[in-house]
């Protein structure tokens, strides 16, 4: 098994792609007026309005963004990303904090209130992990 995507549903498509696109820095790829993906190196971010729902069935409830989980990136230094992040989202939770596991961390909201980590390993250890 290998995950491949992550896949995000919003309200307003637009805007969620353009937050995504100015954040990790990539163009996304439209294939409708309600579907759209971003794709790294490691892993494809799928961005669909709230009408793709009704394409998985009648029982789904409408998205509000995730509390309890975190899309995380990894970066090559968080405090550089921090300066764009700032300016594109007044809803920064966590500025740059070297957390006990050995990465420095900044968390952020996105539009629909996902949070969204980057980070960027500097402890020995956590860079080790991640070469």
């Amino acid at each position: 098994m290998k995950l491949t995507s992550l896949r995000i549903i919003t309200k307003d498509i637009q805007q969620s792609v353009h937050f995504y696109e100015k954040a990790i820095g990539l163009t996304a790829q439209w294939y409708t007026e309600d579907f759209a993906e971003l794709s790294t190196e490691t892993i494809t971010i799928a961005i669909g309005s709230t009408r793709t729902m009704k394409m998985f069935g009648d029982n789904l409830e409408e998205s509000t963004g995730s509390q309890t989980s975190i899309i995380e990136f990894l970066v090559s230094d968080v405090d550089v990303e921090y300066q764009k992040i700032k300016g594109l989202t007044g809803q920064v939770v966590q500025e740059p904090t070297t957390m006990p596991w050995g990465n420095r961390s900044l968390l952020f909201r996105d539009p629909d209130g996902n949070l969204i980590n980057f980070f960027t390993p500097v402890s020995e250890q956590a860079i080790q992990k991640f070469n």
